[in-house]
């Protein structure tokens, strides 16, 4: 009963608290280094259409990304950061085709969902084949996590989220077809208000990856759809587009240097001596 009474409320209310918290510390800190780490991730993630579930903060976490079209999905009236392809939705029944999109990201919306299970049913459906899950989630098994035992009473976020264990989501992951292709820990300071002395922990960071690589406050997980016998196909018109290249314009230039009257024989085209 006392967690059902300390769980986050929903709607636009919980989403403007989580846009205001990672707006102050500690959560302005947390946001940096989580956009800092997608920076690296996007470069290697392809696709021409990205989706973003949820506005939080007011860092925008695919400046980097490569796709050309950038849509975010959030309630109405929820703050935070407004980009222009914004839509108004709810994660557990996305309003988008089924493989309509190549890259989804997932910032910490999963803890603050009533199903994060079908939050990631949606999310296999509306991604291509061989489609990307970009997944930002607290780790309850942290400083953070047990920060939380005694900070979630009274509603306040991001305590009263559910911190889910990084096994359980790679076992959702597993039975609905994905293959974990990266992942990694992020953020080993405390969630301490007083930002200078957050800045002065900042070697925990450097030193948590060596020494207690499991208690990083959040996981950062790329996870591709797998398509049971799909197979990757170059075009066939680039080989022959850089074969033509690569013969045509050295014999073209050579052409050209040719005197008058006299005729060299390349060989190219089968002819002799």
């Amino acid at each position: 009963m006392g967690e059902q009474t300390n769980r986050c409320d929903t709607g636009p209310g919980l989403r403007q608290r989580l846009c205001q918290w990672f707006g102050e510390s500690p959560g302005r800190s947390l946001q940096a280094i989580e956009s800092h780490r997608l920076r690296e991730v996007w470069p290697h993630l392809y696709g021409t259409t990205v989706l973003q579930l949820g506005c939080i903060g007011g860092m925008d976490l695919l400046d980097c990304c490569v796709a050309p079209t950038r849509i975010v999905l959030d309630l109405p009236g929820a703050g935070g950061l407004r980009p222009p392809g914004l839509v108004a939705g709810v994660p557990e029944a996305l309003p988008f085709d089924t493989r309509s999109v190549d890259l989804v990201l997932l910032p910490h919306t999963l803890e603050f969902s009533a199903d994060p299970h079908q939050v990631l049913r949606e999310v296999e459906r509306v991604l291509s084949p061989e489609g990307y899950a970009v997944i930002l989630g607290f780790n309850p098994i942290s400083l953070w996590g047990g920060w939380r035992l005694f900070a979630r009473g009274g509603g306040r976020v991001p305590w009263c989220g559910q911190f889910i264990q990084l096994t359980r989501i790679k076992d959702w992951l597993k039975l609905l077809g994905f293959d974990l292709t990266r992942g990694r820990m992020l953020f080993y300071r405390p969630p301490l208000r007083n930002e200078a002395v957050m800045d002065r922990l900042y070697f925990l960071d450097r030193m948590g990856d060596r020494w207690w690589p499991l208690a990083g406050a959040v996981y950062l997980l790329v996870a591709r759809k797998r398509v049971a016998g799909m197979i990757r196909l170059r075009p066939a018109w680039t080989a022959r587009a850089v074969l033509a290249n690569a013969v045509t314009r050295p014999l073209a230039r050579r052409k050209r240097q040719v005197p008058a009257g006299k005729v060299i024989h390349t060989g190219v085209d089968g002819g002799g001596r």
